[in-house]
């Protein structure tokens, strides 16, 4: 009678693919970032043009890592990130953004994001060397630098000079710079979730980060481009 092989445990298990979700409003960028990041091994659970669909499909198809958009049609990949770090905060996210150094890094602390890379980088592999990182859990803002940037954040929500914000923005921001959630926030300011979430965009739109609307004035006066 024959007897059954008995399994062998010394085959290493097939390491899983990355799974990555892309969040931006232009289809061919979309298409280009999937292509560059399918060739290097990662697998594209999903993507989208969307704010909103972006924040109801990740939890949904669970990435490892969202690629973030800095700006939308519709929103912000801050205020997407935010919606996620309550809703599924074991998706890491990283935004990806044009925008200046210093106003990239106070994205990334604003929605409390593994870090940012901008679209400006030199060559494809420090753009999938950074999606290696974020995805791995290892951060992309230098030692401190977070801390510094969230502290300027804290000081500038009491800051005479910025005006532009009423007294419950302000507390929203000392709240967002602080790392707390939406919904951590809605429970300091006993404010019902939907009410934060306008909150918090009205800051980002203020503070520059948000595409604006006609009616809203220019944002941010020049010392807040002073701040570290």
């Amino acid at each position: 009678m024959d007897t059954p092989a008995t399994p062998r445990d010394d085959f290493p298990s097939p390491v899983r693919p990355v799974r990555i979700f892309i969040l931006n409003d232009h289809e061919p960028v979309r298409r280009g970032l999937r292509d560059l990041l399918e060739n290097e091994g990662f697998a594209i659970v999903g993507d989208s043009g969307s704010a909103a669909e972006a924040s109801r499909l990740i939890p949904i198809l669970n990435p490892d890592l969202a690629v973030l958009d800095d700006r939308l049609p519709d929103g912000t990949g801050i205020e997407v990130c935010r919606n996620l770090r309550a809703t599924a905060p074991a998706i890491r996210c990283l935004i990806l953004t044009s925008w200046d150094e210093q106003h990239a890094v106070r994205a990334a602390v604003l929605a409390d994001a593994s870090g940012y890379i901008l679209k400006q980088v030199r060559d494809n592999s420090e753009l999938v060397n950074g999606i290696r990182c974020a995805a791995a859990g290892s951060p992309l803002l230098p030692p401190g630098v977070r801390e510094r940037v969230a502290e300027s954040l804290y000081a500038a929500s009491s800051a005479s000079w910025l005006d532009i914000l009423t007294e419950t923005e302000r507390d929203v921001l000392a709240f967002m710079a602080r790392g707390l959630s939406n919904r951590q926030i809605g429970q300091e300011l006993t404010l019902p979730d939907e009410e934060v979430v306008a909150c918090v965009s009205s800051v980002l739109q203020k503070l520059g980060f948000r595409r604006r609307k006609q009616l809203i004035p220019a944002p941010i006066p020049l010392a807040w481009e002073l701040l570290l």
